[in-house]
């Protein structure tokens, strides 16, 4: 009993987190249930097959961090003409089918599987195939329009890919026939190989619309690409960013990182990045996913999720780059909400799962950087459009006076002392409410980081997978999410529009 005058000290422990799911068995790949659980400050998730017995595997390996991330998820928005009826049987009867919870942020398509490079960690190109899958530029056409038609707003971004899909022998057709319907980004996923040999492949990919390349990149040193690619590939990159450099065409570098590989790296890529902001825009870390010529026996040994990358991130930036700024993709789906509200028109908004991605944006600074964190509030901003989005006391559009308001609000969120001298908060703003998005002047000083950690058998979450944003697009007009595109339909879709496989000449 407390004495008297005192108050009692009572201490609520908080319940630990659990869910129940459905997954698939690593094995046979059939549809099993699953916990996701918290235990150890880790979240694991577990899973029984009647034929191949019970599996354990880390789902996120901080666990608070893991339940701060679920404040930002928000109600499902998906497409409004799906391909196919749901009949209960995710992930196998993918459409999208009406049961598919985020509309299209991202439209993948393999151009080919083809490939210059023999990667041990790959799980798409020919060789490891026996066949070539490389669609047809009408093909293309019907895929590239069948994303345009997707309601209620048209894909706007698509990324094409392999194998290596600078192989493909009519890419600069495609890419303008992408720019003709109207993809604002057009990006190219690429070992760099063929832009390192020539500058004018890349100035020709400029001309025809690409936006960026997604620059294959493991690291700085050559037993990362040695052990990675097989090869000492770094002289390559670096003669690729050169010559991106020299045609203006900005890189998104994308290291695959692997424990004990190039997990030591990640701070030296960043200031790396940092240093050549004017052609590197982003960085997006990929922790190996346990797909194709990897199996359960690295699983336990090399295993690395979001938030192993968001500590290493921290450790190798000497704390400037804090595990606490990382937000998911739908943290900011409230501004989307705003603008909705604001034009009066429908916009899906990134309902995406919050535990498949996470980012931070970094400012140049002086010699250095500065994290947007550092100088804006983004949770208080995040809560300001989400207030206004679903305000019922006004029209937004018509009231001059709540515009203000909303201005004064959100300037409210700026910390004056640290923000960079060249940044105008006001344009800052106004983009913000009218674009959704950050001014251009800004983006040129600005480099995105960011984390996306595909599933494979092992961790699946069928949760995860209804609330995809990265569709694969297919010969036969669907889109599939990507996880499960991989994991159970790439194989059938090559095989159904695939030729006989004839050896090339693995000449660099």
């Amino acid at each position: 009993m407390a004495k008297k005058g005192t108050r009692a000290s009572v201490k609520t422990k908080a319940r630990a987190y659990s869910k129940r799911t459905k997954s698939i068995c690593p094995v046979c790949l059939s549809v099993i249930s699953a916990r996701v659980f918290e235990k150890g400050g880790r979240i694991l998730i577990e899973k029984s097959c009647r034929k191949h017995g019970r599996f354990e595997d880390v789902y996120w390996s901080d666990a608070k961090t893991f339940k701060r991330f679920l404040k930002y998820q928000i109600p499902g928005s998906p497409i409004g003409n799906p391909q196919a009826k749901s009949k209960g049987n995710c992930p196998l009867d993918c459409g999208l089918c009406d049961g598919h919870q985020t509309k299209t942020l991202l439209a993948e398509m393999d151009l080919t599987n083809r490939c210059n490079q023999r990667c041990p960690v790959c799980f798409a190109n020919a060789d490891a195939a026996g066949y070539v899958y490389e669609p047809t530029l009408e093909q293309v056409k019907a895929m590239l329009d069948m994303l345009r038609n997707q309601k209620p707003n048209p894909v706007n971004s698509v990324q094409f890919l392999g194998g290596e899909p600078t192989l493909h022998p009519r890419l600069f057709e495609i890419v303008e026939y992408a720019k003709k319907v109207g993809f604002v980004d057009i990006l190219i996923a690429s070992n760099g190989i063929k832009i390192a040999q020539d500058a004018g492949f890349a100035r020709r990919l400029k001309e025809a619309g690409a936006r960026s390349i997604y620059l294959q990149f493991d690291g700085l040193t050559p037993e990362s690409y040695t052990k990675l690619r097989g090869y000492n590939a770094l002289p390559m990159k670096m003669k690729a960013i050169g010559n991106l450099r020299k045609v203006g065409v900005s890189a998104c570098l994308v290291p695959t990182v692997i424990k004990g590989v190039n997990d030591g790296q990640l701070g030296d890529i960043i200031e790396f990045g940092r240093r050549n902001i004017g052609t590197i825009k982003a960085v997006n870390f990929q922790p190996l996913s346990f797909i194709g010529r990897t199996g359960r026996k690295s699983v336990n040994t090399k295993r690395m999720t979001i938030t192993d990358i968001m500590e290493l991130v921290e450790r190798q930036t000497n704390g400037k780059i804090k595990k606490e700024y990382w937000m998911p993709i739908s943290a900011f789906a409230p501004i989307e909400m705003f603008y909705e509200k604001f034009f009066n028109r429908r916009v899906c908004k990134s309902s995406t799962h919050v535990h498949c991605g996470a980012g931070v944006y970094i400012f140049e600074k002086g010699d250095g950087y500065i994290t947007l964190n550092e100088f804006v509030d983004l949770d208080r901003v995040r809560e300001i459009f989400l207030e206004e989005s679903q305000s019922k006391k006004r029209n937004l559009l018509g009231s001059a006076m709540a515009n203000l308001a909303l201005v004064a609000k959100l300037k409210g969120t700026i910390d004056f002392s640290k923000i960079p001298d060249y940044i105008d908060w006001k344009g800052m703003i106004t983009s913000a409410i009218f674009r959704g998005d950050l001014p251009q002047k800004l983006k040129d000083k600005a480099m995105f980081i960011g984390c996306m950690h595909f599933m494979d058998p092992y961790n699946f979450d069928m949760d995860r997978v209804q609330r995809c944003c990265i569709h694969y697009a297919t010969p036969d007009g669907r889109e599939i999410p990507f996880c499960t595109y991989n994991i159970f339909h790439r194989e059938n879709v090559e095989k159904k529009y695939s030729s006989v496989y004839k050896k090339a000449s693995t000449k660099r």
